[in-house]
């Protein structure tokens, strides 16, 4: 079984909390991945088996934490929660392929195109997209006006797209081989990984109507510091983490000559950089005060994890 969110500085009570945000959106994507036309037996199995049973689920942790930090009830939350994993584990799939990373382990078991085929995989991911925007499109968000979920699908559009992840990772493709400024490593994470992981805070802002002023500035902030941190700590991992713990090959980065933070700045320098931003992170989050103390915890776990 592939990690999960845990570290033992965490408090037994927000380990619980973050293990309950877990069995939740389990539930929530299970409900959602139930097709009544999934076109073949073998692509709905494909799309279960990439989704369900694995996997840290910080993406839709966050987006229940900021939600509830600031007064929407977690109902109101599952959409956007479940319409971020979909696109998350859409982009794994695609990133596994031998066109891409060319991976045989992810979150501890065969990779998609492993366990079926490139092409299934392949429509797997093109699947898993439509239906996280036909989730945000269509789900129930009591409470929620039409106004506030189209600017969620905007957000989630524009995280996924040529300014966030999708640009971020032909970023990466095209560094292969060549040498980056730490500058540029910095870019590159923010939009291939960082841009998910700020979306997700912020569809939890938008989720309890709060989409100006001085919370979603901090939010913003908060978002964008966290997500840097999260790479720069996966850099860290696949130079010195044990598969095991992991639940996907290490070794990967080096191997495919991709520059990353640790092979242009060093690991040392890493370790500070990482955390830096979440010390950043959290003193983001002054303007919510106590009401942030589970974002705040779930920084912490980001930059601490060994997995």
């Amino acid at each position: 079984m592939s990690a999960r969110l845990t570290d033992g500085t965490a408090s037994a009570d927000f380990l619980a909390r973050v293990a309950s945000c877990q069995a939740r959106i389990e539930s929530v994507l299970d409900a959602a991945l139930t097709l009544p036309d999934p076109g073949t037996e073998r692509l709905r199995d494909a799309m279960r088996y990439s989704v369900l049973g694995a996997g840290k689920r910080l993406r839709p942790t966050l987006v229940y934490l900021t939600g509830e930090s600031l007064g929407a009830p977690l109902a109101r939350l599952d959409a956007p929660a479940a319409a971020v994993e979909l696109i998350h584990v859409y982009s794994l799939v695609h990133d596994d392929l031998p066109a891409m990373d060319d991976d045989d382990l992810r979150r501890g078991r065969a990779t998609c195109h492993r366990a079926y085929d490139e092409a299934t995989a392949i429509l797997v991911g093109d699947a898993l997209q439509a239906l996280a925007f036909a989730v945000l499109a269509n789900e129930p968000m009591l409470g929620t006006s039409a106004e506030t979920r189209l600017a969620m699908i905007r957000l989630l559009a524009r995280a996924t797209g040529t300014g966030g992840m999708a640009g971020g990772q032909a970023v990466d493709l095209a560094a292969v081989g060549h040498t980056l400024t730490v500058a540029a490593i910095e870019n590159m994470h923010r939009r291939k990984t960082g841009a998910l992981i700020q979306c997700s805070v912020l569809l939890g802002a938008l989720a309890a109507g709060v989409q100006q002023g001085a919370e979603i500035a901090a939010l913003e902030r908060f978002g964008a510091e966290i997500g840097l941190a999260f790479q720069i700590q996966d850099d860290i991992l696949d130079v010195e983490g044990d598969p095991l713990v992991l639940g996907k090959s290490t070794g990967a980065d080096a191997a495919h000559s991709k520059p990353t933070y640790p092979s242009t700045a060093g690991l040392a320098a890493s370790r500070l950089r990482a955390g830096e931003l979440r010390d950043a992170a959290i003193a983001a989050l002054e303007p919510l005060g106590a009401r942030a103390a589970g974002l705040a915890q779930l920084a912490k776990l980001v930059v601490d994890r060994s997995s």
